[in-house]
């Protein structure tokens, strides 16, 4: 799938940017299988985080990351997103953000919806990209064509992977937040600029493409 991309910065971490999301993308698997299969549980810490709805969204499920030294195994579950559209899935952290997912009170202009930057200070910057395949780094933010979709609205993503010991120790700190992007409000099939505008990050891009769908923080079990 041929992407065009531009990069926006957030909270000093560039988020999704993509021409391409202004329109219905091509269906793609909403499993992510990775190397999740050759798990092995024995041993680190496991944390889990139910996701709730933002945005009025529906969007609900769980997430489970279990953390050996730098290694990550990531579960992720969510159901009631929008369809057939990508969406950009991460690990959140930051040394200054309250490590939480937002909330109303963040709601700086009083629009009755939470854009991504007014969530930032709750969950912090990006520091896993949960991709389907290659790299799953801050570098991999803006990997359009490399997300889930939902072609039922379910999404189901298992995946190993390997972060900074940094992320890796905030993680088992309970300090992690998974945040799931992209919310269809007028229910149309597709991204586009009628319900809700342009995207705080990109005024070329809906802000439906970019808004945060679901959150969760990472607590340990």
């Amino acid at each position: 799938m041929k992407v065009t991309k531009t990069t926006t910065t957030v909270a000093g971490v560039a988020l999704l940017a993509s021409a391409a999301l202004a329109g219905a993308l091509t269906t793609g698997a909403a499993t992510a299988s990775g190397d999740g299969a050759a798990h092995a549980s024995a041993g680190g810490t496991d944390t889990h985080g139910r996701l709730n709805p933002l945005n009025n969204s529906g969007v609900a499920g769980n997430a489970a990351v279990h953390v050996k030294h730098r290694r990550l195994h990531i579960e992720v579950d969510a159901h009631n997103l929008a369809k057939n559209l990508p969406h950009a899935q991460h690990i959140h952290f930051g040394a200054t953000a309250r490590h939480e997912c937002p909330s109303v009170a963040d709601d700086d202009n009083g629009d009755f919806r939470l854009t991504t930057s007014e969530g930032a200070p709750g969950y912090g910057p990006v520091r896993v990209s949960l991709t389907t395949r290659g790299g799953t780094g801050p570098g991999s933010v803006l990997a359009v064509d490399r997300f889930p979709t939902t072609p039922r609205g379910h999404l189901h993503y298992d995946r190993d992977t390997r972060t900074s010991k940094a992320v890796a120790r905030a993680i088992r700190r309970g300090e992690g937040v998974v945040v799931i992007h992209g919310v269809d409000y007028n229910a149309n099939g597709k991204y586009d600029f009628d319900s809700a505008g342009k995207s705080d990050l990109d005024p070329n891009l809906p802000a439906e493409a970019t808004d945060p769908a679901t959150c969760g923080v990472l607590h340990t079990k």
